[in-house]
């Protein structure tokens, strides 16, 4: 299975290499993706590229993607399932620049998968999962209990002060003023004596904290809507009626990765995300996501979106 992975990360990274930055892909497609975003040209070529490596690889591996949701392998019992985002960061893509990645975790299917996905594998059940930075070919490998497998040095930053923090965020699909606030202490803390990025991907920002590039990224937008009475119709004014958090398929395979480099990974609670669904989109599946380098700092984050919840609900 980490052969199969790290192979169909490669290849996807490949078939969408030389598009990156053409305007061509930034064409919108008939509908929406299954999360309710939108489909470019360079996100369906990279479905086809997909669909046609499985089947031709591995017929008997079932696949949940952003833009399709869950194929089942026909005719036959699927052995394992890949969560796959073939570009995680389309935006970033498009524009040419460096923050989009492939994506792909793989949990495997003992008992094949329940007709309700909601019961089926968790994001505690993924045992390999793979990044590739398109433009680098950067390669982050993990499998659980091994570590990291392949890729750059763990360089965990041991920063545990926000006045110092460098981290990421996002505000794609997310109302900006609501998402401020939240941030708001986070922000103006680090500002000056850190830093802060919106850089499109949350593959890419996740495996940043790998590096020690970023000390942290932080994303609170599900608990916003369980939190905030009227948030959700916020969110669904900015998505064109759909709500745009972060889906298993955007965390699932930077996750593992985090943990095994030894990172702190919780949603905006403080809690884990292993007993979370692995398949599915949309709103009820949706994951808010706090990942740190350390303890400390993952914990005055958390105090800080606290405050910031609070602030946002008057």
């Amino acid at each position: 299975m980490r052969e199969l992975v790290r192979e169909l990360s490669w290849a996807l990274r490949e078939q969408v290499l030389p598009l990156l930055g053409a305007h061509a892909g930034r064409a919108h497609g008939d509908e929406l993706g299954e999360g309710g975003d939108v489909t470019f040209a360079i996100d369906a070529e990279a479905e086809a590229a997909l669909e046609r490596f499985l089947a031709e690889r591995a017929p008997d591996v079932a696949f949940y993607s952003e833009d399709r949701g869950l194929i089942l392998p026909a005719g036959q019992d699927a052995r394992a399932v890949l969560v796959v985002d073939p570009i995680d960061g389309t935006r970033p893509a498009l524009a040419g620049l460096e923050s989009c990645c492939v994506s792909v975790a793989a949990a495997p299917l003992p008992d094949g998968i329940p007709e309700a996905a909601k019961n089926g594998p968790t994001m505690g059940d993924v045992t390999v999962a793979c990044v590739v930075e398109i433009p680098s070919g950067t390669v982050f490998l993990a499998e659980r209990g091994e570590g990291i497998v392949e890729g750059p040095p763990v360089l965990l930053s041991p920063n545990e002060r926000i006045d110092r923090m460098f981290w990421t965020y996002g505000f794609r699909g997310r109302p900006a003023r609501a998402l401020t606030e939240v941030i708001a202490e986070l922000l103006d803390a680090s500002s000056v004596g850190g830093g802060t990025f919106d850089l499109g991907s949350a593959a890419f920002d996740m495996t940043r904290v790998v590096t020690g590039q970023l000390d942290a990224y932080v994303e609170p937008g599900p608990r916003m809507i369980a939190d905030v009475p009227g948030m959700r119709t916020e969110f669904e004014r900015v998505g064109g009626g759909a709500v745009l958090n972060n889906s298993p398929y955007d965390l699932a395979a930077a996750a593992l990765i985090l943990e095994e480099a030894g990172a702190v990974v919780t949603d905006a609670y403080g809690e884990l995300l292993d007993d979370r669904p692995l398949l599915g989109s949309g709103a009820d599946f949706q994951m808010s996501i706090v990942a740190s380098s350390n303890e400390a700092l993952h914990a005055a984050i958390l105090d800080a979106i606290e405050r910031g919840i609070k602030r946002l609900s008057g």
